[in-house]
Formats: C-alpha cells, structure tokens, sequence
C-alpha cells in the first residue's frame, strides 16, 4: 500500500509541477518578447502619461496594445495583476516531488556507494544544503558584481564556474541519476528565489508608494526596477538549463557515463546561448541588437559534439565464445538483487521477476536496465558485480531460456 501511494503521490505532484512550470516558463517567455518588441510611442497623450513602449498583437481573434510604463503609471484603473504563484507552486510542487522521490528513498535513489557512503539522513541533508547554498552563493555574486561596470558579463563568468563546479560536486557524492536532477533544481531555487526575495518585495514597494497618496521619488524608486529587470532577465536565461537537466535525468546513457558532469554542464550552456539566440532575435529585428544566429550556431554545436561523443562503440568480437550460462545462476543473480523490488510483495513499475515465467517475459527489460543502461539496481545498492551483468547479458543473447 504504501509503493502504490507513493506511486500516486508521484503522478499527481508531476501533473501539478508540470502545470505549473508551463505557466511560469510561458510568462517569462512572453514578457521577454515583450520588451524586446516594445516601441517608444510618439503619441502624446501616451508619452504624457509616462508610457515608455508599446506595440499592438492580434490574438484569438481579438487585438491587443500593451504599453509599459518605465517606473510606475500615475494611476491604476482596474485589478492589477501579480505574477508570482506560478513561479511558487512550480517551487513548492517541484520540492515535494523531489522529497517524495528522492529524499523519502534517499537509500534507494540519491546515494551511489561507490561514490560516497553515507546514510540517508546525511545525503538528503547535503542534497538540500546545496539547493540553499547555490542560491546565496549566486545573490551574493548580483549584489557584489551586478550593477558594476560590465557587471552582467561578470557576473555571466562567474556562474558559469559555479554552475560547472556545482555539476562536478553533486555528479561526485550522488547517483548521476539524482545529481542531474539537483543541479536543475540548485538553479530552479534560484529562479523562485529571484522572485519571492526581490522582484515581488520591490513591486511591493512601488506600488505602494504609488498607492500612498504621498508625493513619491520615482528615481529612488527605479532601483527596484532594475533590479526586478535584472533578475528576471537571469531567470530567462537558466530556464533552458533547468529544463534539460530535469528531463535528462530520464535518459540513462547521459548520468551513467564517466563524464557525466561535463555531459550536464556543456548541454545546459548550451541550452543558454539558444536561449539567448531567441532572446536577442527580436531585438535585431527591430535594429537594436546584433544577429543573433552566432549563439545559436555555437549552442547547436556543442549538442552535436555531446552526440558524436556519445556514439556507441562497436561491439567485441571475443575470439573464444564465452562459456553458456546456466538458468539457475540466473535465477540466483534475479533473487539476490532484484526480487526485493520485483516479487510478489513489491512490484515497481509493475515489473515483477519471481518465476522463470516473468524472468522470460521481462528479460527485454532485465537486459536493458541491468546489462545495458546499468540503471538497476537503482544506485547499485545491492553491489551488483561487472562479471554478474555480463552474466545476465549473455542469459539474453542466448534465448533468454529458463530451462
């Protein structure tokens, strides 16, 4: 009962975090298009009112005109809208889905032991002080380097060190499996940080200012815009990373590979400069910015080299044929290692391996995860042996026979 709610638990906490995170991607999305595509309007009755950029859009069958206002409109007539719970419950739901995953099976799927052995309660700990530690870590490199003189740059630099140390650090104490995924989740703390710390607290502080009555200092007030700006802008570029490192997690000839960090670390930059290819194209249409395609190239480029790199290698021909593999070995090798996952207590995945008929029936899936991918046992719990894989791996090549 309790695998089959845990199983629940994992559904519906993905449903919600998906949900979420496309509300939230998709927003960011939309306001960097937006202020790319903005226009100084020579209207006067816009320019009096302190619009600083405007353009129209036709949508649905109906049109828009957004227009922005450099500090603050003189007055807001209707509900004014905040964007910050679609960046909070893809947070909250993406937390819980990793305590649910992760944290609660720590033993099972966040430690390797052949990387680092340490109990449960200590690897989940590590795994959570990372996530708070990336964030002052990056905070503390915007408030030091962010508004110097080519401070974007700078700081640019110093997270991609950051960045590529923090992939080595997590691929050298967790599974690859988990260490991708907490490398996506260090920079997706950062985005919700970003926004609950200082681009919702200094909109906070505009409008109520705005709101007071009172006369207001609406250049004492264009720090928090600048800031929010900021941030936000760096929320858009780690959006790319964060939702490769999350997906690849999947996809196990990436986290099992000897490499791994470096596999993670080149794809997430390079999912940053085509990010950055879509952020600056629309700006170049309008004459305000370079062609964009060189980021693009250089990000498209390096996929393809991680791809090349990871060709398969051709297969051995071993010149005297390896000795025939008893069933009953076999069967011995799937009891040990498999069964406590896999029997008729357990049935993750709805896999289950108890009886020569299911080990027949499943053997695909035995030979891809164990011989294969190497994914199971899942963190090789059970010191499940090199000579052991190759054991099962011959057991399938032969027919997979049970008798």
């Amino acid at each position: 009962m309790e695998t089959y709610l845990l199983e629940w638990a994992n559904l519906l906490l993905r449903w919600v975090h998906v949900i979420t995170a496309i509300a939230w991607i998709g927003s960011s999305f939309y306001f960097v298009f937006l202020d790319n595509n903005l226009q100084k309007p020579n209207s006067p009755d816009l320019l009096e009112k302190g619009v600083g950029g405007a353009m129209w859009a036709v949508h649905g069958g109906g049109f828009y005109n957004p227009q922005k206002y450099m500090v603050a409109p003189q007055k807001i007539h209707t509900k004014l809208h905040w964007f910050y719970w679609e960046s909070y419950s893809t947070w909250l739901s993406g937390f819980a889905l990793f305590t649910v995953l992760y944290l609660y099976n720590a033993g099972t799927f966040l430690i390797d032991k052949s990387l680092m052995d340490w109990t449960p309660v200590m690897a989940g700990s590590a795994a959570v002080g990372m996530l708070v530690a990336f964030w002052f870590v990056y905070d503390l490199i915007c408030r030091v380097f962010g508004f110097r003189k080519n401070g974007e740059l700078i700081v640019a630099g110093l997270m991609i060190v950051v960045v590529a140390f923090c992939s080595w650090l997590a691929n050298e104490l967790f599974a690859g499996r988990a260490a991708f995924l907490l490398v996506g989740a260090m920079i997706a703390t950062a985005m919700s940080a970003n926004v609950f710390f200082w681009i919702i607290p200094g909109q906070r502080k505009v409008v109520a200012a705005m709101t007071s009555g009172e006369t207001y200092d609406a250049n004492a007030l264009a720090i928090h815009g600048k800031r929010g700006k900021q941030r936000s802008v760096h929320n858009t570029y780690f959006t790319l990373p964060v939702i490769f490192a999350m997906l690849s997690n999947h996809y196990s000839f990436l986290y099992t590979h000897e490499q791994r960090w470096v596999l993670l670390f080149v794809m997430m930059l390079a999912g940053a400069l085509i990010r950055q290819f879509f952020v600056q194209r629309h700006a170049f249409h309008l004459g305000r910015a370079a062609n964009p395609w060189p980021f693009a190239a250089v990000g498209v480029m390096m996929i393809l080299g991680v791809i090349v790199a990871l060709k398969p290698a051709a297969p051995q021909v071993l010149a005297v044929p390896a000795a025939p593999v008893n069933f009953a070995q076999v069967q011995s090798l799937v009891s040990q290692h498999c069964i406590s996952c896999h029997g008729s207590q357990v049935q993750m995945k709805n896999v289950r391996l108890d009886s020569p008929e299911l080990m027949k029936q499943h053997a695909q899936n035995i030979y891809q995860q164990v011989v294969v991918t190497k994914q199971m046992p899942m963190g090789n719990a059970t010191g499940l042996s090199e000579e052991d894989r190759a054991m099962l791996g011959r057991w399938f090549q032969a027919g997979a026979k049970t008798d």
